[in-house]
């Protein structure tokens, strides 16, 4: 009998993924692509998830289902959960105060680490699937307390990304120049404040793009996945020696 796994990760509804993100979901190192790890994660889909309810309109009870979900993994022996969207820090709170395991649902739960390590004169940019949804709740629920030295950088505005919201459906990416556009984001936010010294990456389907920012930039940059490995590590799922 195969052993269960020990971090659980709540991801939309099955029927609520549009195919723009279904084409992101196929790449090594989105959150949602088992590939993605190293070690196994328990992929759970929950009703009621979606982008409504997620990252424009947050709701009660999506977080209801959430924590009946969460307290009926726990019930089962999973050890941490996570979530496959950064704006579900907005339940951060809640569903770490509904069961005694470890929760964490968004990669902006890094953005106090990072504030740290780049001391009093850097800053931390944080690059958003899209700005206009990322809200005063979203930093108070992650523990951000600081904001004079973030940096927000968005995709939305970007033309090959901002389909995710004109038409989400109306065929594949050009996945080369997403690539590029993430790049350029980056770029102009440094141009414009060369004290950035670190990047969280709030999205988890910019993971597979990190590789490149790191490389390009050299600078550290969090998402996802070194949030999921740090909690992997913490909890002996994911060994370096």
């Amino acid at each position: 009998m195969n052993k269960k796994p020990k971090i659980a990760l709540l991801r939309w509804e099955k029927g609520q993924v549009c195919d723009a993100l279904m084409q992101l979901e196929t790449l090594p190192g989105n959150s949602t692509n088992p590939a993605s790890y190293p070690f196994d994660v328990e992929m759970v889909y929950v009703k009621g998830a979606n982008a409504e309810t997620v990252e424009t309109n947050p709701c009660q009870e999506l977080l209801d289902e959430y924590i009946r979900v969460c307290k009926e993994l726990a019930a089962q022996g999973v050890k941490a959960i996570t979530t496959s969207c950064g704006f579900n820090a907005y339940y951060q709170e809640s569903l770490a105060a509904a069961v005694p395991e470890i929760v964490f649902t968004s990669s902006l739960l890094q953005v106090p680490f990072a504030q740290t390590i780049v001391g009093s004169k850097g800053k931390v940019a944080i690059l958003t699937a899209n700005v206009n949804d990322l809200k005063e709740e979203h930093f108070a629920r992650s523990n951000i307390t600081r904001r004079d030295n973030l940096v927000l950088l968005s995709m939305h505005n970007q033309p090959e990304w901002s389909r995710l919201y004109s038409n989400p459906d109306g065929g594949e990416f050009k996945l080369e120049a997403i690539t590029d556009e993430i790049a350029n984001v980056l770029r102009k936010g440094l141009e414009e404040h060369p004290d950035i010294g670190a990047v969280v990456l709030e999205c988890t389907d910019l993971p597979p793009y990190a590789s490149r920012l790191r490389e390009e930039f050299g600078l550290p940059v969090f998402d996802f996945n070194s949030l999921m490995g740090h909690i992997a590590m913490a909890l002996n799922v994911h060994k370096l020696y």
